[in-house]
Formats: C-alpha cells, structure tokens, sequence
C-alpha cells in the first residue's frame, strides 16, 4: 500500500513556501502567526472530536468494535490460532501525529523565508531606487544567451551577492540577482559586476535585475568545477562536425545544454512533449544510477563501496549538469534511494518524494514558484501513483510491454498537464505518442553521451565516435518530433492563467477517476473479456472479420455510468471547442499569452500592455478609422483599465470612437497640453459622452493594474504638443517597457537623467530623424518597437533611427513591414509573435 503519510506535510510547506515568498519580509510573520495557529486549532480539534467517545453514535461504534474484537478472539482461541498482535496507535495520535509534522514543517520553512527576506531588504531596496552599483559574488548559474535578441551578445546568469558598493557605501550583501552582460563568466567564478539595478518580478527568486556595463573575474571556479567545464567544453568540440540536430540533441539529452539546438526542432520538441529530454532530471538520474548499479554489480563490490561509488558519481553528475531546480529535486532523490540501500531497507518512492520537496523548499523557500521544480515533482508523483493503475488497465487490451510503455507517457502527461498550460496555454494531442517512440532512444543517447563527455578531454578521436553513436539516436528523437509536431491537431489551445489549469486539472481527474475506480472490462460480456485479454493484435484481427455473433447479440455494450462519463467528456470537449476555437481564430494567430503589443494602425500609435486574460492599459488609438479597435478584439482586449493618450494628434486620438464602443474603459489619463486645442476639445467631449473618468497626467503619476505596474516618467515637460508627451515606463510579465510617444529633441534630452535600462522601447515619433543618441545608449533596450505606417510621406521609420537603435544592440521590429507584433513572455523565454 502506498505510504502517503508526508504527502499532506508537503503541500502545506509548497503553498505556504508560496505564499510566504511572495508577501514579503513585513508580512512573513504574520503569515507564520496565522498559518501556525490554524494548525494548532485543527490539531486540537482532531484531538477533541476523536477523543469524545462517551455517548451517540460513536460509543455505539466503539461498543460494536468491541464485540467484534471478541467474537474473534474467541474463534482464535477455538481454533487454537494464534491471536495476532498489533502495536497500532489510535487513530487520534496519528491524525495529531501527521498535523504536528505538517506544523513543524510550515514553520520550519516560514522561518527560512523569514530569515531569506530580511537578508534580501536592503539590495531590494536600492534596486527600487534604480542606482548604479557594483557587487561582487559567485555565478550560481550557467550563463545562457538572452533569448530574444542572441545577436546582441547578451547573456543572462545569477549571481550570489556577498558584497556590494553603492552610492559609494560598501556594504554586506546575502541575496541573488540576475545579470544580463556581454561577457560570459565561467559558473562557479568569482567576479565583480557593475550596473544599474531594477528592481525583480514578486516572487522572483533573484532579489533584483542588474544590466552589467562592466565584468571582471576575481577568483577562479574550484578546481572540480573547472575539471568538470572541460570536460563540457570538450564534448561540445567532439559533437561539433555532426549534423546540426546532433550538434544540439547529443550535449542537450548527455548535460542538458541545449546552446546549439537548433529553434525548430526545439520548437518541435515543445509541441510533443519531448523538452524534458534535453531537461535533466529525475530520468537522467535513473539511467545514470541503473547503469553505474550494473557496473558495481559485474565488478562483485560490497554494498559500502557500491553506495560510495554511485553517491560519488551521482554528486559529480549534479555538477556537470547544474544543480538547477529539477536536478536537486532528482538527487535529493536519490540520497535517500542510497540511504536505504546503505541502511538495507530500501525506501518507498512517495515518502521520499514527499520530504524531498519539505528539505528543497525548507533551504530554499523560492523553489516554490519554480516552474521547472514543479514540473519535475509533478512528473514523478504522477510516475509512481498513476504508471502502475494505468498500466494495469492498459494491459488486457495490448499485453504488459506496451501498458507499460504507454502508462508511463499517460501518468507524466496527466500531472504536468495543469503546470504546463500556465507556460503555454494550449495542450498537445501527440505527446504520448512522441514519448512513446522516442523513449526507447533516451538511454542510449544519454548514456553514449555521458561517455563521450568522460572521453573527450582525454581521447577525443574515440569521443567523437561515441558521439557520433549516439547521434543515431538523436537523430531518431528529431525525427519523432518532426513527423509528430507536423500532424494535424498536434496541439489544441487552452485557456491559459490559474483557471485553465484548474480546468484541465478538473477534467483530467474525472477521466482518471472514471478509467481507474472499475475493474477493466467488468460488464462485458465473456467472449470480449476472452478477445480483449488476447492482446491489441488479436482485437484488431476479430474487428477485421466478419462480425461475430457476440457482437450481434450485445444488448448493453455500455453501462449507464461509462455512458454518462462519455457524454460529460463529449459535453466538455464542445464546450472547450465553442469557447476557445472561434476566439482564438479571430486573433489572427496572435498567442492567447502575449504580454506587449504594438498594433498596426498605419501611420499612427496604438500599443497595449496586458493586466489581465481579457483586459490591458492601452497607449493612444492611432488615426481615424477601425484600426485600433480591431486590433484590441484581435489581442482578445475587452476592458480597457487605463487609456493613457500620450498628446491630442489626430495620429494617436483619431480612433478613439470605435475602441470607446468596442469595450469598457475605466479611466483616461491625458496629456497636459491641450494642443491642438480643437483634438483636445473633441477628444476630450468623446471621453465625456462615455463616461470615461479623465486625469490629466503628472509627473510621477504611477499605479498598478493586475500584473502590471506603471508610472510616469514625464509629462508636459516641452513646449508644443510632441514634447508634451506622456513618457509611460511599465513592468509587465518581467518585461521593462518604455513608451516615449512623439518626443522631439528637448523632451529626449530631458528624460536622459530619469531613465535606466529598458527592455522593450517604443521609438520616439514613429522613427522620425530626432532621436537622441545619448538617451538610445542610456535605456540600451533588446527590442525597439517602430509604430509607422507604410509608404507614408514623412519617410518614417529613417535610417538613422534604424541604425541607432541597431547599434546599441536592439532588435527592430517594424509595424510597417511586420503589422501587428506581440511579445510573447514564456518561463525565461521572450519570444516575438506576427513577424
């Protein structure tokens, strides 16, 4: 029976771990207070109700328990059997026995949390502040290149702050913050940043965000870290001259680094759920630990120097591949695996599962909100609750090899389901499928990749043989994933956030429930029990004849409860098709999860910035006509939050009607410049005949809309209606975002001294020739939206914006050739949709 007495115990300390992190310092102790006290009513109250055991019903029960007890003692003795002996404590201790371990738990990781945040307050403080500072610390991360824009050069790793230099005051520093820099540290190294702070997403892991303009190493790696980079440099030479799935696929499936995997095959690999293969985790374990048990095993050594061996190994192997979130998970795993081993009393999957999660997040409290740790936990509770039950249906229909082979894939998709929707909200039909077949290819690619990388510091002729092996069988996973991600209906769009998650999770459990609560063929008559129990061959061969007699004389082939399961699922699956289907066809391919929008109005601005599913601030409306407000139904837009009017130009007021009809706006904000005077009056009695409530904008205006907060950088600072323009900094989805509206010359200049990095800016004046150079290499942005129109008289966007923008390392996006763009924000992945 399985051990689920540490479960309860786990998911309190998750969701208090969850909670507690994203509250913050001034809050932590209240959450403590309160989450400690409700345990302590419930363990009382446990210890009450079970305790009354005078009167009612249950003295009736406890007087029937009794009787029972003696009735069978009497037969024991009559029978001369030995009466059998238990040391089971009552069922109160155990109720109160469980709650206090789930209480010391939650307060064991509140006071970790507790302890955390007050070390991270003051560089989260300064981080607010936006100032330059220099840190030095450890790289805790591999360096990865930045996602969206990898031309730049830029890269992105964590470093372990352990002192810190700002304003001219060194200080101590305990807390983690992730850089984005042009030089590439090795992992492991001591170095000292410098740059401007930002502050970090709620929740985040990292305490703040810091735009190096400087690196320097201080202090070299230790000596095992720089033995195991050599040896994953030499495998990325080995694998080299391979083909280019080979070049990404044999480094991904041996050490996770997928540096060299080539977009569309990882793209491939997202839509049929094959990433965990270049995802090390607790598989990679499994097949590292089987095959160095296999070893110990034909070398005959006693089982001391066999736990020592793989405990070794298995610390070398989390170094190799990064002690990222999924792998600890893995190897704390493991640890308790040789533990029982060791001890002789192997250990149950579950319960070590379940402490594994309480000692992670106990250590580290922000592992709570770890997409990659949840997943990992996710797929393994799924693997040793639902694998075997599944299998154990699967098998009367196609004989144990393939329920197993099916079972596994099935269990892994059913947990991770709801954990993936929140990444991307849309479902993959093919992922079975895919594992199934691409299965039998994971251990000899991971294993013949493992000893490439052992070979190619030293033999690097025979390494790259052993790599060149295992591409075979990468070449088999990419060529699953192709012919998979190619079919029709590969993925099918969810609705995305808490609630599709929810909602998946609801569905997926009925039609586990509905599959594991009966007996599998319980009610069909004998002669299908007898064909199913023959195997998936022999049912197709019965179908490919003649109909039989049993099936001409079935009367009842389903029984009403299976019915009314089918016809629920049928009920839902509509339901899902006649909601999501026909919204998302109206989007015109646009993501359901993008975050920032620039919209294609022509010679004009209209931008949105997400703050909810169905609602965002909106930026100006662009010119007269429909544009914008088809735009906003395209974004899925059906409440406007904010309506920020950047200055009163017919280019960025003139569809204001039709996005007034379209949806519900809550309030305006405007610029302080009336000018032109007649727009600003008109637009002004527009907003009036609607209801809109109006602000004029002020310096230092901000606020915060659903996930996104804003304020104002500048307002009415120039004379004339473009250098009055709102200047709107946001923070969405992670994203720092900056909309300069129609700024001329003064209005840049001005805004020099206010500003830091950005990661997406809008050019000022549709590309125009006034651009300020100096402000362009201040805010140094990945992403440099261009709102024009085309062939436009004003010759918007011109070269020199273009290049200038260029030249401090932006992507330019153009509504003129592109249309429509949206930023897409996905885990540590920003990605670029419409273009």
């Amino acid at each position: 029976m399985t051990d689920l007495r540490m479960v309860p115990a786990a998911l309190a300390v998750w969701a208090a771990a969850w909670v507690l992190t994203g509250a913050g310092e001034r809050w932590s102790g209240l959450v403590s207070g309160l989450v400690g006290a409700v345990l302590l009513a419930a363990c009382l109250r446990i210890a009450f109700v079970r305790g009354q055991g005078r009167g009612g019903p249950q003295a009736s029960r406890a007087r029937r328990a009794v009787t029972v007890r003696r009735a069978m003692t009497a037969r024991r003795a009559a029978t001369a059997l030995p009466a059998a002996t238990t040391n089971r404590p009552p069922a109160a201790t155990v109720l109160v026995a469980h709650a206090a371990l789930a209480a010391a738990c939650v307060l064991a990781v509140t006071a970790s949390a507790h302890v955390q945040l007050a070390g991270r307050a003051p560089l989260a403080g300064l981080a607010e502040q936006r100032v330059t500072a220099t840190l030095v610390g450890v790289v805790v991360s591999q360096p990865e290149p930045f996602a969206f824009a990898p031309g730049a050069g830029q890269h992105r790793w964590v470093l372990a702050a352990r002192a810190m230099d700002a304003r001219g005051v060194g200080s101590a520093a305990r807390a983690h913050v992730q850089v984005l820099s042009a030089v590439v540290p090795r992992y492991g190294a001591t170095v000292t940043v410098s740059g401007g702070l930002r502050p970090a997403d709620p929740g985040a892991a990292e305490t703040a965000r810091l735009n190096a303009e400087s690196t320097a190493e201080i202090r070299a790696p230790p000596s095992a870290l720089r033995v195991l980079d050599t040896h994953r440099a030499a495998l990325l030479d080995v694998t080299d001259p391979l083909s280019p799935q080979a070049r990404g696929l044999v480094p991904g499936a041996a050490i996770g680094d997928t540096t060299r995997l080539p977009d569309d095959l990882s793209e491939e690999m997202r839509i049929t759920g094959l990433s965990h293969i270049t995802a090390v985790s607790g598989g990679h374990f499994a097949v590292v630990v089987t095959v160095l048990t296999l070893l110990c095993s034909v070398a005959r050594l006693p089982r001391p120097v066999r736990v020592l061996v793989i405990a070794l190994a298995s610390l070398a192997f989390v170094l190799l591949v990064r002690p990222e979130p999924a792998v600890l998970r893995a190897a704390v795993m493991a640890a308790f695996a040789l533990t029982g081993v060791a001890l002789g009393r192997p250990s149950q999957a579950v319960p070590a599962l379940a402490a594994s999660v309480v000692g992670l997040l106990v250590v580290d409290p922000w592992l709570a909100r770890s997409f990659g740790f949840a997943l990992s936990a996710a797929a393994t509770a799924g693997l040793v609750l639902l694998a075997a039950p599944l299998a154990a249906r699967l098998a009367p229909w196609t004989g144990e090899a393939l329920a197993f082979g099916l079972a596994v894939p099935l269990a892994a998709q059913a947990a991770c389901g709801p954990v993936l929707v929140l990444l991307d909200p849309s479902v993959s039909t093919v992922s079975v499928l895919a594992n199934l077949l691409a299965g039998p290819a994971l251990v000899p690619a991971t294993v013949l990749g493992l000893v490439a990388t052992v070979l190619a510091p030293w033999l690097p002729a025979v390494a790259g043989l052993v790599a060149w092996a295992a591409s075979g069988a990468t070449w088999w996973i990419a060529a699953v994933a192709h012919r998979c991600a190619a079919l029709p209906g590969a993925t099918v769009p969810w609705l995305g956030g808490p609630v599709g998650a929810l909602l998946l999770a609801v569905l997926t459990g009925l039609v586990l429930w509905a599959v594991l609560r009966r007996e599998p063929l319980r009610g069909w008559p004998e002669s299908w029990r007898a064909t199913a129990r023959s195997g998936l061959r022999q049912v197709v061969r019965e179908v490919l004849r003649d109909a039989p007699p049993e099936v001409r004389t079935l009367r009842r082939p389903l029984s009403r409860a299976r019915f009314l399961v089918l016809l629920a699922a049928a009920s839902a699956a509509a339901l899902v098709v006649a909601v999501a289907v026909p919204r998302l066809a109206a989007r015109s391919g646009l993501p359901q999860d993008w975050q920032v929008a620039a919209c294609d109005v022509g010679q004009g601005d209209a931008l949105a910035l997400r703050t909810g599913p169905v609602s965002a601030v909106v930026v100006d409306v662009g010119p007269d006509g429909p544009a914008a407000d088809r735009c906003l139904d395209e974004l899925g837009i059906e409440r406007v939050d904010l309506l920020v009017l950047s200055h009163f130009h017919a280019d960025h007021v003139g569809g204001l009607r039709p996005v007034l009809a379209g949806r519900e706006v809550v309030a305006a904000l405007v610029s302080p410049v009336p000018e032109p005077t007649a727009n600003a009056a008109a637009t002004e009695a527009v907003l009036a005949a609607a209801g809109v409530p109006v602000r004029v904008a002020e310096t230092g205006d901000r606020g915060v809309l659903g996930s996104l907060a804003w304020r104002v950088l500048q307002a009415g600072a120039g004379s004339g209606a473009n250098d009055s323009s709102i200047v709107l900094a946001a923070r969405v989805a992670g994203l720092d975002v900056l909309l300069l509206g129609d700024l001329e010359d003064a209005g840049q200049e001005a805004l020099v001294p206010l500003t830091g990095r950005f990661d997406v800016v809008k050019v000022a004046h549709h590309g125009s020739a006034v651009q300020s150079r100096a402000l362009a290499e201040r805010v140094r942005p990945a992403v440099a939206l261009v709102s024009s129109g085309r062939d436009n008289e004003y010759g918007h966007p011109t070269d020199e914006a273009l290049d200038l923008y260029a030249g401090v390392g932006a992507a330019v996006v153009r509504t003129d050739e592109c249309g429509t763009v949206a930023l897409v924000v996905r885990g540590e992945e920003v990605s670029l949709a419409g273009c």
